[in-house]
This record gives structure tokens, C-alpha cells and sequence, in this order.
């Protein structure tokens, strides 16, 4: 019997890791790769939560309420109307609110990105003279700490906004929300990266004093773009709009630069601007976390819904918000470790902590969830390129359904997944994936790698808590 094992072709089922079936097909066997965790050991509450959550009339309500959120999610029409100081357009903006990434948070549990941001801005803003008496200013409440998401804003990384700073100004034209965005600094050593030396400050200021105006005169001279048609002809020409950006940024570039020129700045003004954004694909990035940002605001507050509408980090706590409650509920956990490829000279030990509101896109449904589009991002986040393909599959078992206005070309056109349900995370124990940077966990350096990595399953437990509580008593 155990000759014919080597004379007899084999067919194998894997459950363990995708490179034990890779390993068996280059031995030119044929194997199928079962996706399997074990079932993961809810408490009793979770349990009962689910099972309420779960009986036929209260999911019926769900399913309704559900398909309601996501028409508003798919519907959404973000256009890009303006740039404008955030002290101007921002809901709740002060010369003193410093608004940050994640759910709430103090100075005192704030991360070391988080904190290098945060006083960096304390000083472009002229609330210190260094860095020494914005850790004063910080800790002694010379500052207002509010939520980006509290302001109808996302920031990536440490997202640290003040009332300088420039914004996007996104509307939503279906529905009528507007949502808001701070500039891409591009990357590596930078204020939203935890970075907060002179050299960030001057480009600071120069981005309130050039950049920034320059980009607001040129959409006056424009009047409105259509983001959502731009981000499907990016995911088409191989972005998945998180962490790469490559079309998005040259087909943001190409709208906006004829007006660029037509501005009232210099010529070495105008070349400076143009350097800039060549210099790093990044300067879209934050323009699709407000197309998302858009999207999904749209959707809150629609009784019954399981539907996740915000995930976000703010290096210490991951929260979430669910369609099914008004205003900010925010459900939280600890941030998670970003596993990925380092730069040169720093080790896995060096990073912070999940941090930023980019996850937005995720809940949206690009990012994490399109890498089947932009394969070319594997050498930036790590894993194989049928991983990324994968990840790509997996989301629609805890999604409600697809976009059909943002397509993924190799998975024959099908839609992003769309409509996180905190319900189907914890019947399949399968969590969303994210893609993010990785910035030291120590103010003042900046982005030391990228990665992957995915929420705690502690803040979808309390959620569905939450929702059983809300929907069935």
C-alpha cells in the first residue's frame, strides 16, 4: 500500500498555509487550498448576541436595512468641488483643534507618531516656538483633540489637521454630505508620518502658502471633478487606491494641471508644484480616502443596519462605526502589529501600531479589498500575488454586496466588495484586510515600512453586543 503513494497521482487537500499548495503544484500535483481557521471561542454574550441577531423576522429587518445602506454607499457621487483652509471649511474647526486619526483620544495614551504629529503642528501653527513647549501646550490643554471623522474629515496615518492646513473638499452629489481631506506631504519623512523637524515645517508652510493656494485657485478655474469616474479608470489602469496611486495621482494631475498654469503664481512657483507632485504617486492617496469618506457618511444612521461604515486607528485603539447608529458610537480595541517589508536599517521592532483613518478605503471596498487590481503592490506590502488576488475573493464572504460603478478588471470586471457586515465577520471568522504604511514608533522619524494587517475581532464583538441590544429588545 505504501508503494502506490509514489506510482498513484495524487490529488491533495491543503488546509494549511497557501505556500504548502504552491510547493505541491511545482511538484506537478494537483492540490485545492481550503480556506479553514478554527472556529474562534466567542463569549457567552457574543453568542447570544448573535443568535438574536441571527433569528428570521430580526434578520429580515437586517437584510432590509441593509440593502438600503449599501444603494446609498453605491450611489454616492463624490465630486471634487475646492480646496479651502481648514479653518474655513471644516465643521468645528478652531485656531487650537488639532484633529487627529481614529476614534478619541488623549494626549497622555497618544503613540509616539501621533505625538510627534501633533506638536509638529502645534508649532506650524504658532501655538510654540518648538517642539519642547508643544509637548507643554499639548499636555496642558492648550489644544482641542478632536476625531478627523468627527469633523466629516479623514487624515492618514496620525492624521493631524489644523487650521492651517489645506483640505479637499469632496461632495457627495446623490446625497449631499461634503467631506474633507488635508494635502498629501508624499512620503517617507513627514508631519503625518510622526516626523516634526524644521525641514517638515518649512514644507508645511510652504504647502499653506503655495500648494495649497495654488490648488484652490485651479479648481475655481475648473468648478467640480468627477472622483468617482477617475477612481474606476484607476483601478482599471492598476491602482488599488490605498497605498498605490500611480494612475489615480496622473489622472488628478492631468485635470488639474491646465488650470495649474493659468494661476496667478510664478513660473518657479508653478515648476515647484509640478516637482512636487512628481515627486511621490501619493498625491491622490488622500483624495480617495475622501471619496470614501463621501460615500460611506452617506449610509449612517439607517435603523437595523449590521453594516460597518468607519474603521480607523489612531495607533492605540482600532474603532469602528456601524450604519445602524446615529452620530459616533465608536467601538474599540487594541491596535494591531502591521506585518510587512521594513526599509533598510529598521526591524519589525521599530514600528508603532496600526495607525490612521486610510482604512476608510477598505471599508469602502478599495485598498485591501481591490488588491486584485494592482498586483504590483505586493513588493510594497509583501505577500505572493495570488494572496493579493485572494484577499480580493475572501471580502465578499463578509460583505453585503458588489459595486457596480468600481470594477476589477482581472476578476472579469466584478465589483469592488462592498458593505462590511459585522454579523457575517463572526459567522465565518474571516477579518478585513488592510494595507497601510508603517511609521516608527518613536515621534520625530517617519515611515520605516509597509504592510498588512487586520482589525481586532473585539470591536466587531462589541458591535454585534451593541446591535442585538438595539435591534431586538
Amino acid at each position: 500500500m505504501t508503494s502506490s503513494l509514489f506510482t498513484t497521482e495524487l490529488g491533495v487537500v491543503n488546509v494549511g498555509l497557501a505556500s504548502f499548495q504552491h510547493d505541491i503544484e511545482r511538484q506537478g500535483a494537483h492540490a485545492v487550498q481550503v480556506t479553514w481557521t478554527p472556529p474562534r471561542d466567542y463569549s457567552p454574550e457574543v453568542r447570544a448576541a448573535l443568535a438574536a441577531l441571527q433569528q428570521p423576522d430580526v434578520a429580515e429587518r437586517i437584510r432590509v436595512a441593509n440593502e438600503e445602506v449599501v444603494k446609498r454607499i453605491i450611489d454616492a457621487h463624490p465630486m471634487l468641488v475646492g480646496f479651502g483652509q481648514a479653518i474655513d471649511v471644516v465643521p468645528g474647526m478652531t485656531k487650537n483643534t488639532i484633529l487627529h486619526a481614529g476614534p478619541p483620544i488623549e494626549w497622555k495614551d497618544m503613540c509616539g507618531a501621533m505625538r510627534g504629529a501633533v506638536t509638529g503642528a502645534i508649532v506650524f501653527e504658532g501655538l510654540a516656538e518648538n517642539i519642547a513647549q508643544a509637548e507643554e501646550v499639548a499636555a496642558n490643554g492648550g489644544v482641542v483633540f478632536s476625531p478627523c471623522h468627527e469633523h466629516d474629515c479623514v487624515g492618514s496615518m496620525a492624521g493631524v489637521t489644523s487650521a492651517s492646513m489645506y483640505m479637499h473638499i469632496v461632495k457627495n452629489a446623490t446625497h449631499g454630505n461634503v467631506a474633507y481631506t488635508n494635502l498629501s506631504e508624499q512620503l517617507a519623512k513627514i508631519l503625518r508620518m510622526g516626523a516634526n523637524d524644521q525641514s517638515v515645517i518649512d514644507r508645511l508652510v510652504w504647502m499653506r502658502d503655495v500648494f495649497g493656494p495654488m490648488l484652490q485657485q485651479s479648481m475655481e478655474l475648473v468648478g467640480e471633478i468627477d472622483l468617482r469616474s477617475m477612481l474606476a479608470q484607476a483601478l482599471h489602469m492598476g491602482d488599488e487606491d490605498h497605498n498605490r496611486n500611480i494612475a489615480g495621482t496622473l489622472l488628478l494631475f492631468q485635470a488639474l494641471a491646465p488650470h495649474m498654469l493659468q494661476t496667478d503664481f510664478t513660473l518657479e512657483q508653478k515648476r515647484e508644484v509640478f516637482e512636487f507632485i512628481a515627486s511621490s504617486d501619493y498625491f491622490s492617496g488622500p483624495t480617495w480616502m475622501a471619496v470614501s469618506k463621501c460615500a460611506l457618511d452617506a449610509a449612517q444612521g439607517v435603523p437595523d443596519s449590521t453594516i460597518v461604515t468607519t474603521m480607523c486607528r489612531n495607533g492605540t485603539d482600532f474603532g469602528v462605526r456601524v450604519a445602524g447608529f446615529e452620530g459616533f458610537r465608536w467601538f474599540t480595541g487594541p491596535a494591531q502589529q502591521v506585518m510587512g517589508p521594513m526599509m533598510a536599517g529598521y526591524k519589525p521592532e521599530d514600528s508603532g501600531l496600526d495607525i490612521g483613518d486610510s482604512a476608510i478605503t477598505e471599508t469602502y471596498g478599495i485598498g485591501g479589498f481591490a488588491m486584485a487590481a494592482a498586483p504590483a503592490i505586493v513588493p510594497l506590502v509583501g505577500g505572493t500575488v495570488e494572496e493579493a488576488m485572494d484577499y480580493s475573493k475572501d471580502m465578499l464572504a463578509i460583505t453585503t454586496t458588489v459595486n457596480p460603478n468600481l470594477t476589477i478588471p482581472v476578476l472579469n470586471f466584478r465589483g469592488i466588495a462592498t458593505g462590511i457586515d459585522v454579523v457575517k465577520v463572526l459567522e465565518t471568522g474571516e477579518l478585513p484586510i488592510i494595507n497601510t504604511a508603517i511609521a516608527h514608533k518613536e515621534a520625530g522619524i517617519g515611515m520605516i515600512g509597509a504592510g498588512l494587517v487586520n482589525p481586532p475581532f473585539e470591536v466587531f464583538e462589541k458591535a454585534v453586543v451593541a446591535l442585538a441590544e438595539s435591534i431586538v429588545s
